[in-house]
């Protein structure tokens, strides 16, 4: 008998979300920005107790569900009568990169560590943001990168312009440490770093952002801490 409620009640879960998220639309399984995520997460939960628990009639988490439902339809509904909520509830688009240089505070702001943004640049195929003019972080928790002019390819392909071969910079320092595997791999020592980067002490280091080295151009890409917020 308690088998046969159990798969009673996941037959029933398992339909009733699926109609929830018909009714929600596909913004659900695209791109969940801070309340989808929440909603989400609540209804899976009520779904799982649902399935395994006996004891608690089944449309009591029916109605749970539906009440989670409809709380996201209201936000929704309320973040497009007044942007001022919607900023409040959902949150808002988050610039990173503004005209190449880098914003380090609206980086901290997102709660990214300058690693897990370049990570994020390099899903979108940005392995040097140096490329990069412009990058917004979504509500979405993604990025969106607007290019240099000059680092777009297609551009040379169509000109039939031979490029040098492609080849990673190194980060040497990051979020005022310096890297010592990079600076092992250049071959490098940290007194030659700070001659470069004409840096006497600690203090400087630790406000530096980022800072990358391409050595086939010897040339440095330095970021502090201390731009602008915007």
């Amino acid at each position: 008998m308690e088998i046969g409620k159990v798969i009673f009640n996941s037959v029933i879960s398992f339909f009733f979300l699926f109609i929830i998220a018909k009714i929600m639309g596909k913004k659900q399984i695209a791109q969940l920005d801070f309340i989808d995520y929440i909603i989400g997460i609540s209804l899976g939960s009520i779904a799982a107790q649902m399935s395994f628990d006996t004891e608690i009639p089944f449309y009591y988490f029916l109605i749970a569900m539906a009440v989670f439902a409809l709380l996201e339809i209201g936000v929704s509904l309320i973040g497009r009568k007044s942007m001022f909520l919607k900023n409040v509830i959902i949150g808002k688009p988050v610039i990173l990169v503004e005209d190449g240089k880098l914003l380090y505070k609206n980086i901290k702001k997102t709660k990214l560590t300058i690693n897990e943004f370049l990570s994020l640049c390099r899903e979108k195929d940005y392995f040097n943001i140096n490329d990069i003019a412009y990058c917004i972080f979504e509500t979405s928790g993604k990025i969106s990168v607007l290019p240099k002019s000059g680092a777009t390819p297609v551009v040379a392909e169509n000109l039939d312009i031979k490029l040098p071969e492609a080849t990673l910079s190194s980060d040497l320092i990051l979020d005022g440490k310096v890297v010592d595997a990079a600076l092992e791999d250049l071959n490098k020592s940290i007194d030659w770093l700070y001659d470069k980067l004409n840096i006497r002490d600690e203090q400087q280091i630790s406000e530096i952002a980022l800072a990358t080295y391409d050595e086939n151009k010897n040339v440095f890409y330095v970021h502090p801490k201390n731009q602008p917020e915007v």
